[in-house]
């Protein structure tokens, strides 16, 4: 990509660079006019579309060679390595290759079953028997395993019907005869056994589309206002806790650092019996579910057999329940997100993830629309391109080329009717997933609404009391007491494109103040003492509501949002006196009482405080803690005590750190007093209900459990509290550590 950067002129990186919405169309098109012309170009797209050239194709001679090596594994016992070796065979094993006379792919799920019955993890075991079984209905080998699985799970009944089915299978008379005796003493133990035969509906893994949807009693309305454009509001009043809007993903995409460890559809941790996609070896998934939605092929139909004359008619069923073909959602509700991208092209794994996601975009609005041509008015359409004009020069000219590359890219593996002349998506800034209208929802740095997700779901939640009519606004990241005002705003403008004009950037608030603030010099003064950076910015938050109470002729000369714990006249009490309608702030100057700090002095103190906080930081990162270290900065801590405000964010993370560092030296009292003091001052900053503090409960009740605390209780409780107003009946799925806290408090209270 750097050498498509490289051949492009100076005078048209500068057109780029100074490009509007205007000229989009032109510099795009004086781009691809270029590279048309460029031999490295058609290089770059063929090494990337050519499938003679894959490097994620299937390869019948690497499964193999990793088969081998994961037997090799298996035999001197290194079950993880084994283990690892035959996934990452499915994953390359073309879907019919031959193994001496066996399909491949079922003799490889039938040994890594083989693993997965050794390290104990039986039911994956039973899930790759299945999958062999599906493909190869007569492997005898596959029903062996499955039995011998289904006696370590106590499932007799289901194993004498597996050795009954294997026995008959099986081509050779040692073999037949090993089967026999192992069912007469199965039959024999399952005569005094009751047992309760296995379930084998292949389909009774939770599905989260059955989880609760959106109340009916809640209604939402989109509406378009002068400064923040449109907006989700609601009709009716919302209680807090109530769910007000759920939705799928229009599409979405794994990150690349997770493509080894999360299903490429769901985005869930995968297990250890991983599906592959049958025909590329990119994607892995947890499911053959979320591997069919995603838009491969599950199977292969059974071949070549017919059931014997003698199999019951029980029997006939059983085998019928294993190899039923997997049922899914309806055609309309597939999703087939990879179904483009598929068969091995290079482009999807060797592209960013987030080009790859325009690319999905682009597939489906193109197959819901039946558009080919007219490119250009999808792209108004969707309105991708009202940010243009703000991004980085930078930014600009390598979304140009790789929008560019990904419509050839498009146009190779999905139709050739897709038209790229003239034609630009650089424009996209898109993250791992796009949802239609959870994008409407507003930002604001003081949230009043819970976003999560479930799987692909995107849940939201109201975590107050929502009026009617009210802006319904998340968080995209910064809130008032993570960072400051002006980083906050730096942040939104970077990533964005627009300044915040929010309750918590508008008013002053108390977080604000506090978090970079330092302590009065008088010791026995509560009040903040402010550098210029963060003088400025509460200036101007002044400035723009003094102007705006004027015009609606309010009294109040001062806006200050809700607190928590303590009013303003505790730490800024002279922001109430104003002189000409400006706000009285002066740098190193208290808010409370007016005493003079030395902030050259104050601020050279914390930078070297902040030497002994990073060496612990290092040290707990390594989990190798000194005393020495420790000591330090404990040392530290007190200098920070006394050039910071008590409710410093600063010292609330050297709190946490020093927490931290004491349960690594086992010292559980002094972990737990530290962290007991960080929860305190980020109450303080956050409010004591928001999902931060719940958070740190968690890091606070590790601690007191483990030295059996008897103020447990209380600290679970009030989790249960915080949780449950963001998450709701979903706590337990978002946190699991919760249902195991909850277990504890109702055994605890029913000691009581």
């Amino acid at each position: 990509m750097e050498r498509l950067k490289s051949s492009v002129p100076d005078n048209l990186k500068s057109a780029v660079a100074n490009g509007t919405l205007d000229n989009l169309l032109e510099t795009s098109s004086s781009i691809l006019d270029l590279f048309l012309n460029l031999q490295q170009f058609h290089e770059m797209v063929r090494e990337l579309v050519d499938l003679k050239a894959s490097r994620f194709g299937k390869s019948n001679y690497t499964a193999l060679e990793l088969k081998q090596r994961g037997n090799e594994y298996y035999l001197s016992g290194d079950h993880q390595k084994a283990l690892s070796c035959y996934s990452q065979a499915l994953r390359v094993a073309p879907v019919g290759a031959d193994d001496k006379g066996k399909n491949l792919v079922a003799t490889i799920y039938v040994n890594r079953a083989a693993v997965l019955h050794k390290i104990g993890l039986l039911v994956e075991c039973i899930r790759d028997c299945n999958r062999a079984i599906r493909i190869s209905l007569c492997y005898a080998k596959a029903w062996y395993r499955r039995g011998k699985t289904n006696i370590s799970l106590g499932n007799l009944e289901d194993a004498i019907y597996d050795f009954t089915i294997a026995k008959d299978m099986e081509s050779s008379l040692s073999g037949k005869r090993q089967i026999q005796s192992e069912m007469k003493i199965l039959l024999g133990h399952h005569k005094t056994t009751i047992t309760t035969p296995i379930q084998h509906n292949v389909n009774n893994l939770a599905n989260l589309d059955h989880l609760s949807s959106v109340p009916q009693h809640i209604e939402l309305q989109c509406v378009t206002t002068l400064h923040k454009g449109r907006e989700m509001v609601s009709k009716c009043d919302i209680p807090p806790t109530s769910i007000v809007h759920v939705e799928d993903p229009y599409s979405a995409i794994i990150s690349k650092q997770y493509r080894e460890t999360h299903c490429h559809y769901c985005l869930n941790e995968l297990p250890p019996d991983s599906v592959p996609c049958p025909s590329c070896a990119i994607p892995l998934y947890c499911s053959e579910n979320c591997q069919v939605r995603a838009g491969g092929e599950f199977r292969t139909e059974p071949k070549n057999f017919t059931t014997p004359k003698n199999f019951s008619d029980d029997l006939v069923e059983y085998i019928a329940g294993i190899t039923l073909r997997l049922e899914t959602s309806s055609e309309k509700e597939l999703v087939r997100e990879h179904q483009h991208e598929c068969r091995g092209f290079n482009w999807p794994a060797i592209l960013p993830s987030d080009v790859v996601l325009a690319g999905r975009m682009l597939v489906k609005s193109l197959e819901e629309r039946k558009v080919s041509t007219q490119l250009s008015k999808f792209l108004l359409t969707l309105e991708l391109s009202h940010s243009y004009a703000k991004m980085p020069p930078e930014s600009k000219l390598e979304l140009h080329i790789y929008s560019i590359v990904l419509l050839w890219c498009l146009q190779h593996s999905y139709s050739s009717e897709l038209s790229i002349s003239g034609v630009s998506v650089s424009q996209l800034r898109v993250g791992q997933a796009i949802y239609l209208t959870g994008s409407l929802f507003n930002h604001s740095c003081q949230p009043n609404i819970h976003a999560y997700f479930l799987s692909r779901k995107l849940f939201v939640r109201a975590t107050e009391f929502v009026a009617v009519g009210c802006p319904l606004e998340l968080s995209y990241g910064p809130e008032v007491g993570k960072l400051n005002c002006k980083d906050r705003d730096r942040f939104l403008e970077d990533e964005y494109f627009f300044e915040c004009r929010c309750r918590g950037c508008s008013e002053v608030n108390i977080s604000d103040l506090l978090m970079d603030g330092f302590c009065c010099s008088n010791p026995n003064c509560s009040g903040v003492v402010l550098d210029s950076n963060v003088c400025s910015f509460e200036e101007q938050k002044f400035q723009h509501f003094y102007t705006v109470s004027k015009r609606s002729c309010q009294r109040h000369h001062l806006l200050v949002s809700k607190n928590y714990n303590f009013d303003i006249n505790d730490v800024a009490e002279l922001l109430l006196e104003r002189k000409k309608g400006s706000l009285r702030v002066t740098p190193g100057s208290c808010l409370k009482c007016g005493n003079y700090r030395d902030l050259k002095y104050s601020h050279a103190a914390v930078e070297k405080a902040l030497i002994y906080i990073e060496r612990l930081q290092d040290s707990v990162l390594s989990c190798e803690i000194s005393v020495t270290t420790l000591s330090d900065a404990l040392r530290s801590l007190d200098v920070l005590k006394s050039v910071l405000h008590a409710c410093s964010k600063g010292i609330a993370e050297v709190e946490d750190n020093i927490a931290q560092a004491s349960c690594l030296l086992g010292d559980l009292q002094a972990a737990r007093k530290h962290c007991k003091a960080s929860i305190e001052i980020l109450e303080k900053l956050y409010g004591p209900i928001h999902i931060v503090i719940g958070y740190e409960l968690v890091k606070l009740l590790s601690i007191q459990l483990a030295m059996g605390d008897s103020d447990v209780v209380d600290s679970i409780n009030r989790l249960g509290v915080i949780f449950s107003l963001h998450y709701g009946s979903h706590a337990s799925m978002v946190v699991p550590e919760l249902q195991y806290l909850k277990n504890y408090n109702m055994a605890e209270n029913k000691d009581v």
